[in-house]
């Protein structure tokens, strides 16, 4: 969907990690900031459907990125720590003070951390399929993970594969494009992929980076979930049933770290819930598109709640 549809306009921020390139608009005046950001082999786009579904509430304020190494940001994929900062300075740069951050698989893991290094700023974090310690030891092993993640197993050798294949690769991703076969690879990702349009399986093909998502499972390898400790606002998370890339013990860790946590299972959804489940997924997270009044006090236990629907 073209951005000027959805009330989008595209950006160019500079940051300490290069230029950034965002879509951003549906300005309503709020202080506070609706920050997207998409997870691997994505872009800004991904967040289409979301934004298209989200008429009540309407989200307002919107800052999509496409982050270093896919879309239109160019590379290298940045360190974790240096990529929450660049997040925070991309918002700063458009004149927002504070924000609520919502992000997708990977980008999940960079909502996470922008809020652990931004307590005083971020407001609500919202995570959809957020990437775990599940994924982490896949992309570690990926023949020991296929085990418990499949899925995810088989794209980290497919991402190994191209990147060997060099200059042959994008040729072959086109030749399978054209001939449909891309969208018969991506079926693991949706629980119903002949529901998805044609349009967002080829753009999820147009943005296969190797490098780039090799180079963020490795950099995921070292992180510090630890960190998350430190964040002080709600966090709600939404994930499908059907999710292939997300282990179940993974929201039982969050849970553990984050002391508001709460989280949503879709149960017609794959990895893409805000793209299967658009409507649904606005719905869940609508305790992160209402906040507004800054961080919370800090809770003395940690409090979790699962919903199944």
């Amino acid at each position: 969907m073209d951005a000027t549809a959805l009330g989008l306009r595209r950006v160019v921020v500079p940051t300490g990690v290069g230029p950034i390139v965002v879509r951003a608009g549906r300005n309503a005046g709020s202080p506070v900031a609706t920050v997207l950001l998409h997870g691997a082999a994505g872009s800004w786009s991904t967040w289409a459907p979301l934004l298209a579904a989200s008429t009540v509430p309407r989200l307002s304020d919107v800052i999509a990125l496409d982050l270093p190494g896919w879309g239109e940001t160019p590379g290298p994929v940045p360190d974790p720590a240096d990529l929450a900062v660049a997040v925070a300075a991309v918002a700063r740069a458009l004149g927002y003070p504070r924000w609520r951050v919502v992000g997708h698989s990977l980008g999940g893991v960079v909502a996470l951390d922008v809020a652990a290094r931004f307590p005083n700023e971020t407001v609500a974090v919202g995570i959809v399929s957020p990437s775990g310690a599940g994924a982490r030891a896949v992309a570690r092993h990926p023949v020991a993970g296929a085990v418990r993640l499949p899925g995810l197993a088989g794209m980290v050798v497919a991402m190994r594969v191209l990147r060997a294949l060099g200059p042959l690769a994008a040729p072959l991703l086109r030749l399978l494009r054209r001939t449909g076969a891309l969208r018969v690879l991506a079926r693991p990702l949706f629980r119903h992929p002949h529901r998805v349009d044609r349009a967002v399986t080829d753009a999820l093909a147009t943005e296969i980076r190797p490098s780039a998502f090799l180079a963020a499972a490795r950099a995921s390898l070292t992180h510090d979930d630890g960190l998350w400790r430190r964040i002080a606002c709600p966090v709600r998370s939404v994930r499908g049933a059907h999710d292939v890339f997300v282990a179940e013990r993974d929201a039982r860790s969050w849970a553990t770290l984050l002391r508001d946590y709460a989280d949503r299972v879709l149960d017609d959804s794959g990895h893409f819930a805000h793209v299967e489940q658009p409507g649904e997924t606005v719905r869940a997270l609508r305790d992160v598109w209402s906040a507004d009044r800054g961080p919370r006090a800090p809770r003395s236990r940690p409090r979790r709640r699962t919903v199944m629907g």
